[in-house]
């Protein structure tokens, strides 16, 4: 007799499946708006990142690599083996001492306490249970440390949410990430100590960081 994967497990299996099929058109598909928006954005980010023991959380194809600061020690975890494999081919472009992995967000291979800072770019938008990975982040971070989040939001104007909604099916089916997340409400109701939550236009774009006690 086997064991019924639970809804949790199938949930993050088929997210896992849905980025190793996006993987090979995944830096295709973004890339206008990587170079109209979101490089930017990265950028601006990761200055708020000093060296230390970092976990970037979601490391994709490695777009952000290239801004690890340097000196720094680095693990990039992805869910999906596909696009780890995409972003080997960005390591040499980190200034830090970098480490790639496999591993669910959700369920993190790392014990109490461990990293310094967390950071992670567009990543709950994709998370099945986007609550429990925000708790694992909590846990693996030191006292004192710090949780820098940017993230894609459903935009809470009627027309435009009402869209978003509309296209969500549609958007998960292509990339595996949901267009509708109330990410940022999300981040208020499970953290304690949300010190700075800055918007881009419409309210579209969340730079959030939060303090770990």
């Amino acid at each position: 007799m086997t064991d019924t994967p639970s809804s949790e497990t199938r949930d993050t299996d088929r997210t896992r499946r849905r980025y190793d099929r996006a993987a090979r058109y995944y830096d295709a598909l973004y890339w206008p708006a990587e170079r109209l928006l979101i490089r930017r954005l990265r950028r601006d980010l990761w200055t708020r990142v000093v060296a230390g023991k970092i976990l970037e959380i979601g490391a994709g194809t490695g777009e952000n690599f290239e801004h690890h600061p340097a000196g720094a020690e680095v693990t990039g975890v992805d869910l999906s083996p596909r696009m780890l494999a995409r972003a080997q081919r960005r390591v040499a472009l980190s200034k830090a001492r970098l480490e790639i992995r496999e591993a669910d967000v959700q369920n993190l291979p790392f014990s109490d306490d461990c990293f310094d800072t967390a950071v992670a770019t567009f990543v709950f938008c994709s998370v099945p249970d986007p609550a429990r990975g925000l708790r694992e982040l909590a846990r693996v971070i030191r006292p004192g440390g710090r949780i820098l989040l940017l993230e894609h939001v459903r935009i809470d104007l009627p027309i435009f949410g009402m869209m978003m909604d509309f296209a969500d099916p549609l958007a998960v089916r292509i990339s595996g990430a949901h267009m509708n997340r109330r990410t940022g409400r999300l981040v208020q109701s499970v953290m304690s100590n949300v010190v700075e939550e800055r918007r881009g236009p419409l309210g579209m774009i969340r730079l959030i960081e939060i303090g770990v006690e």
